[in-house]
């Protein structure tokens, strides 16, 4: 029998591998980045099984069996173009490429609703969407019946009965496992369901992926277990762990919005560490550009002293944001302004906080209104501890005005540790003095906030929301393809063994 091994090591570059082995494809495989490398082995046999090709026997093509010891520190990850520089020659692998280059069905459940309720993810999901349809994709959206538009660029979508939880600031959600939802969904035929994590809409996910066949991606967008004792009782959090790790060892592939939260969930064992991958950042550099600076506008935030120092923080006014760390701020600095624009639940009781204060509450704001409030503060402070990344950040860097955050969560994969006080500035979480030590200077300081914000703006430039979403559709959702091939393989083995066994094959003489 002819075989022909493929020795793939992400730790070492591909021309030497090809120079070694000259007949070698060699494929290139991404890490997570706080993993280390580990090799793994494909080999590939003529007419065997193949777990691209799940349960089909390949005529006349090679077949790769995976034969990897060690998977949770290796990532499978397709690149196209990087294929073809390197002058690939498998069939099976440029057949894939292909195939996933070609309009895709994909059914998206999202929950709480993008279109109702404020919160990062939902710029996240509605530029996802867009980049979808510009794409090609027919796109499907199950989520939370309120505030669900008649169209959305061309997406299907479709609104669930919904239910308050009260203990969780009556957030809707939804189950999503209706007769009408399912039947909807089979008719679409989606080729991968992608479901946001975690919820209870994402068990509609699950089922309605198990019931047709089809690979499921689930994306990480909350810190539950950080938030569960700040809203209900801590000792609900191991069983939280449970509910994520059931559902994310189910799915083929689990979407992380940062690095910390990656390692969070690899550190709890939530699932394979092979199948965790970061969802890149994006920002609209458009819509949050420096050239929104109004003066009418800073006005309005400063209370009638446009000449004072003003600090903006945008965003859900929730408990879990350690907004009261900024009354400590506040206090320290009589001679600053603060603005908050923003809406939520913890409203009432920051405004008590801050009575009497140099504080201005503007309630929601959108559209150019929004962009005007970003630009023209001087400096954006963001006490929230819990973060999974931090879009206002990214929206308030866009804007160009410098950034002072905590060093927790998805804030330092924003500002990493080579560019703090270059793009930004990091603080201990919780520690006063730290902060002020950052935020004076800027306030008081016109060319330095000036440098920090031309040098912030300039490096948000470097993230659209187009490259974000073609990374996960042409890269990700391949991932999860294979790993769900892989699965299915492994599952009908042995049905195949018996198979062989009770029909082999015929036996052919060539003489």
């Amino acid at each position: 029998m002819n075989t022909t091994a493929l020795s793939i090591n992400p730790s070492l570059p591909s021309s030497s591998s090809s120079s070694s082995h000259p007949s070698v494809t060699s494929l290139r495989f991404q890490r997570f980045s706080s993993l280390g490398p580990k090799p793994i082995t494909l080999s590939c046999r003529k007419t065997q099984f193949c777990y691209f090709q799940g349960l089909k026997t390949v005529k006349g093509r090679k077949s790769l069996v995976l034969e990897a010891t060690n998977m949770d520190k290796t990532e499978v990850d397709s690149h196209d173009e990087e294929d073809k520089e390197e002058g690939s020659s498998s069939t099976l692998v440029d057949s894939e490429n292909q195939r996933n280059s070609k309009p895709r069905r994909i059914a998206l459940f999202v929950e709480p609703s993008p279109f109702a309720y404020v919160s990062g993810y939902k710029n996240r999901f509605q530029n996802f969407i867009k980049c979808l349809r510009e794409m090609g994709d027919e796109v499907m959206v199950v989520t939370t019946h309120k505030g669900v538009p008649q169209e959305f660029y061309g997406a299907k979508l479709i609104g669930s009965w919904s239910f308050p939880l009260p203990w969780y600031q009556n957030v809707p959600l939804s189950l999503a496992l209706s007769p009408r939802i399912i039947s909807e969904v089979a008719r679409f035929k989606p080729d991968i369901i992608h479901a946001s994590s975690p919820g209870i809409m994402v068990f509609g996910a699950l089922i309605i992926a198990k019931l047709l066949s089809v690979p499921i991606v689930m994306s990480y967008h909350t810190h539950v277990p950080v938030y569960i004792p700040r809203y209900t009782f801590s000792w609900l959090v191991i069983p939280m762990w449970w509910v994520i790790k059931f559902l994310h060892r189910a799915a083929d592939l689990t979407l992380v919005p940062s690095v910390a939260i990656g390692r969070d969930l690899q550190a709890a064992r939530v699932t394979a560490a092979n199948k965790i991958r970061l969802w890149n950042k994006g920002v609209d550099s458009e819509s949050f550009h420096p050239r929104y600076r109004s003066h009418e506008m800073r006005l309005r935030l400063s209370n009638g002293e446009p000449e004072k120092p003003l600090i903006v923080h945008v965003g859900r006014l929730g408990v879990e944001k350690s907004l009261d760390f900024l009354k400590g701020l506040m206090d320290k600095l009589p001679e600053a302004r603060i603005a908050f624009v923003g809406d939520g639940p913890y409203r009432v009781e920051l405004e008590k906080l801050f009575e009497g204060m140099p504080a201005v509450f503007t309630g929601m704001l959108g559209g150019e209104e929004l962009s005007q409030a970003y630009a023209s503060g001087d400096v954006f402070v963001m006490p929230s501890e819990s973060e999974t990344l931090g879009f206002v950040v990214l929206e308030a860097m866009s804007s160009g005005i410098p950034v002072v955050g905590a060093r927790a969560g998805g804030i330092p994969d924003i500002i990493p540790a080579d560019q703090e006080g270059k793009t930004g500035y990091l603080y201990n979480p919780g520690d006063l003095e730290d902060c002020l030590s950052k935020l004076k200077p800027l306030l008081f300081d016109k060319k330095l906030r000036e440098t920090i914000g031309k040098a912030a703006r300039d490096e948000m430039e470097k993230f659209d929301w187009k490259a974000a979403t073609r990374k996960v559709r042409n890269e990700q959702y391949n991932a999860a393809i294979w790993f769900w091939r892989k699965k299915r393989a492994i599952l009908f083995r042995p049905l195949q063994w018996i198979t062989k066994r009770v029909f082999p094959s015929p036996q052919v003489n060539c003489r």
